[in-house]
């Protein structure tokens, strides 16, 4: 029975053609990719520019997820491809108010980049 002869509006997958599933793997039948294929399609992940050095400790839990808190607030502006304190000053800037707990943990561990860099800095525009 149709959406329509049941009284429910139309959708816009409707006006689409219905398609049965395969069953099985889900996979199309051809050759499977080679152990040679897979390390071809394996995507490099750009690493940091400057890794943390093995004498520094590693940051505050807790100092972290504030700061994971900062990269999360859309209110400040993207954080995408610059630092953190970047981020900061262009918010403070802008008569954002960020919050100033953040930038004092910013200029204090200055040098650990796992501080200095937000979630998204490998990432480019």
């Amino acid at each position: 029975m149709s959406r329509r002869a049941m009284g429910q509006p139309r959708r816009i997958t409707d006006s689409f053609p219905r398609r049965l599933r395969r069953r099985g793997s889900g996979r199309p039948p051809g050759r499977l990719k080679d152990k040679k294929d897979k390390d071809k399609d394996k995507v490099q992940v750009k690493g940091r520019d400057c890794p943390r050095s093995p004498s520094q400790p590693p940051p505050d839990p807790a100092l972290l997820e504030m700061l994971r808190r900062f990269d999360l607030s859309w209110e400040y502006g993207p954080c995408t491809g610059i630092t953190r304190l970047q981020r900061w000053e262009r918010a403070q800037e802008l008569g954002l108010s960020p919050p100033g707990p953040v930038r004092d943990a910013l200029l204090e561990h200055r040098d650990n980049p796992d501080v200095t860099y937000s979630l998204w800095h490998d990432y480019e525009l």
